[in-house]
């Protein structure tokens, strides 16, 4: 057994009582490997079980991504070799449907690129608010030959309505800020310099109301969740998607120009994606 300490990839800082900052922080490029899902999984656990909390933020430390696309350059079966949440869900799936349905307030703050999963947890925030020159939205994955495995096809439709979702995930392309909020992907884009000052302010606004009512507001409102069985089944279909030929095909391309490394591909991972069939 490897008993070699693990390096820190989430950061919790209390910022008072009932608020709470939760950062990425897993340098160069922020990607999302089995070693990242073991470290939420625990802070989703510490986030559930304190009474205490009533407003978590989600940002980041790694200059230019939010929180990137999977770690491909990792074992497939550390991650899914990790067991299921209490929902009966796969670990990170089940770690999006819990924040969505926590009886605390979820906030993406989102800096820089949030690619795949990165748009996955915004998704399943509470509110996001994004970096008018900064932030980066994509679900990328249909670009590649792959089917996204966060929950975005249950999720999307419903927030942004069917033709925009149907363009964001088969589209593959990158999403500024304003046409973020355009699309209603996030709440709102602000400028870069207000962008922290205004989550902030209304972390702290909101940290300073109620538990039980900011709970019981939230649990009403969530009649419109996605049923689990949508999560599961986009899941399943990305897991199976990844062996497939054409997505083999495509990584192989993709890490010959340079995927996974600091430099363009993964600063215009839209641009790339589509010139891969061409």
């Amino acid at each position: 057994m490897d008993a070699t300490p693990k390096k820190a990839q989430i950061r919790l800082t209390r910022r008072s009582p009932g608020y709470v900052r939760v950062t990425f922080d897993n340098p160069p490029l922020n990607v999302l490997g089995p070693e990242f899902v073991l470290q939420i999984k625990e802070i989703m656990n510490a986030l559930e079980a304190d009474e205490q909390v009533k407003v978590v933020v989600f940002d980041s430390a790694v200059e230019g991504f939010f929180l990137n696309h999977s770690d491909f350059l990792a074992n497939l079966e550390d991650l899914t070799a990790i067991p299921q949440g209490p929902t009966g869900l796969e670990a990170w799936p089940d770690v999006l449907v819990r924040l969505t349905r926590a009886p605390f307030v979820s906030i993406a703050l989102i800096r820089g690129r949030a690619t795949g999963n990165g748009s996955e947890i915004a998704l399943a925030c509470d509110m996001s608010f994004a970096s008018r020159e900064k932030a980066i939205l994509s679900q990328w994955e249909v670009g590649v030959g792959l089917v996204a495995g966060g929950g975005p096809m249950a999720r999307l439709p419903r927030l942004i309505g069917r033709g925009r979702a149907l363009e964001v995930l088969l589209g593959s392309e990158d999403i500024r800020g304003d046409l973020a909020q355009a699309y209603g992907y996030v709440n709102r884009s602000l400028p870069d310099a207000d962008l922290d000052g205004f989550v902030d302010a209304l972390a702290t606004r909101i940290a300073s109301f109620d538990k039980w009512a900011i709970a019981n507001t939230k649990r009403l409102v969530n009649t419109s969740l996605p049923a689990d069985v949508e999560i599961a089944e986009g899941w399943d279909a990305c897991i199976k998607s990844i062996a497939r030929p054409a997505a083999q095909r495509n990584f192989k391309s993709l890490f010959e120009q340079g995927f996974h490394k600091p430099g363009d591909v993964e600063d215009r991972l839209g641009y790339h994606l589509g010139r891969l069939g061409r």
